[in-house]
């Protein structure tokens, strides 16, 4: 009960100084003076710069609007600036104002105006920074600390405001924990996270125009880098407020065996998606079959492979099921792909005619090789047809499957009405029983026709 005690003695303090400075600030502005002459004028600039934001707004979005041809990183600039007009257009006016006082009257008669113009430039600058930050969620909430914390340090404030905030604190064993260790924490974190991030992008994005790297190992370099540049963000963000790492790292042990008894298939899933990165059975673009899916790799992540089937549909496999089940990669070592097509002619049809016209039928086809020549075998006696298999070769099994069978199907079809070649199909001799049973019914009887 003493120690809380003591604890709230000084944090009441801070904020009874912290008051008071804020209090005799605002009294001095109200004071009859230049202070007060200056506070008027910069209500009459931000009025006049509101005035102008609405009419330089308008006429800029409609300038805008005819910038078709522009990048798009030229034309999100540009709505950043709009969107900050206002504040553009009090810095512009307050700097204006504050030159022409600092030329007619003592310079401590414009010193609030140049102030407010100093801190309207770092609120413009932190609003163009703030966008690298990529989550609307946390860009908003840095753009806001940010503007807090420039504001409170051109005003002088920010040493008390300190101080306060390092009242606020509570103690785990020989940890304390403060409300400023908390903010600098997250400010640290959020500051190395964006670094993390941009490093990452860009060092990905060269990473994968590489050609000398293997798809698969791409992806592999790329997810090992952000893992390390984020969990390094993360600790060092912990380290530089004071955190001790080494209970961390004995508490997260302690946590991770417990996770690996309940996330048993999140973790081997995620053990197989670096088998497959490694050992590069498959990668992105390779065209499988799993089961009855049939598509190309558009995506590996740590736990699933995306693939999109020739119908548009986008299957999430699970890396494990990759790796225990039987997986057909038709793009693995080579994009070559042999396809086998079966068909017969009639028995009247020239055996060697039909052979030679169905392999130049193929090699007509596009997407059909013709440096890998297609061959066609007889492969048995019908009942009614001579059956043959025709073989031919692809390059680009992404194209589909099914359309250059279809392809070759009809060019054989039109191939062999032009030769004279017919494609039989089963006959049946069918016999209709009624009056030829009756008479034959007196012959099994011995020839005496009934009464």
């Amino acid at each position: 009960m003493d120690e809380t005690l003591l604890q709230a003695v000084p944090l009441t303090e801070e904020l009874g100084s912290l008051w008071t400075q804020i209090r005799v600030f605002g009294t001095d502005l109200l004071r009859p003076g230049w202070k007060l002459w200056q506070v008027l004028i910069l209500l009459g600039l931000g009025a006049s710069a509101y005035v102008l934001r609405s009419w330089t707004a308008t006429q800029m979005t409609a300038w805008m609007r005819t910038l078709t041809d522009r990048p798009k990183w030229q034309l999100r600039a540009l709505v950043i600036v709009r969107n900050r007009l206002g504040l553009l257009i009090f810095a512009a006016l307050a700097w204006a104002v504050y030159g022409t006082m600092q030329q007619v009257t003592w310079p401590s008669r414009s010193y609030l105006i140049g102030l407010a113009a100093t801190i309207a430039n770092a609120w413009v600058l932190v609003a163009f920074v703030s966008r690298i930050v990529r989550n609307p969620l946390l860009r908003r909430i840095v753009a806001w600390g940010l503007w807090i914390w420039v504001t409170l340090f051109y005003l002088g404030l920010l040493p008390a405001v300190e101080s306060f905030l390092d009242s606020v604190a509570f103690s785990i064993g020989d940890l304390r924990i403060s409300m400023l260790a908390v903010l600098t924490a997250l400010v640290l974190i959020g500051i190395l996270f964006t670094g993390a991030r941009f490093v990452a992008t860009t060092t990905g994005a060269r990473i994968q125009r590489n050609e000398d790297i293997s798809p698969s190992m791409r992806v592999l370099i790329v997810k090992l880098l952000q893992t390390v540049l984020y969990a390094g963000a993360f600790f060092l963000g912990l380290k530089a407020v004071g955190v001790d790492l080494t209970g961390l790292a004995v508490l997260s042990g302690a946590i991770g065996v417990g996770l690996g008894f309940g996330l048993q298939k999140v973790i081997s899933n995620l053990v197989s998606g670096f088998i497959i990165l490694l050992d590069k059975s498959i990668k992105p673009g390779d065209v499988i079959s799993l089961g009855e899916t049939f598509g190309w790799v558009t995506t590996l992540t740590a736990r699933y492979v995306g693939i999109t089937t020739r119908d548009g549909k986008e299957y999430l496999i699970p890396n494990e099921d990759l790796i225990t089940t039987r997986v057909v990669n038709w793009s693995h070592s080579n994009d070559f792909v042999r396809l086998d097509i079966f068909f017969g002619t009639a028995y009247g049809d020239d055996p060697h005619l039909v052979r030679r016209v169905a392999v130049e039928a193929a090699q007509g086809v596009p997407r059909v090789l013709s440096s890998k020549p297609a061959v066609c075998h007889i492969v048995g006696f019908g009942d009614s047809s001579v059956d043959y298999i025709l073989r031919f070769w692809i390059a680009d099994p992404t194209g589909g499957l099914t359309n250059i069978r279809g392809n070759v199907y009809l060019a054989l079809w039109d191939a062999f009405r032009a030769n004279g070649v017919s494609i039989p199909f089963p006959q049946r001799e069918v016999r209709m029983l009624g009056d030829a049973d009756a008479d034959a019914a007196p012959a099994r009887d011995g020839g005496n026709p009934p009464d």
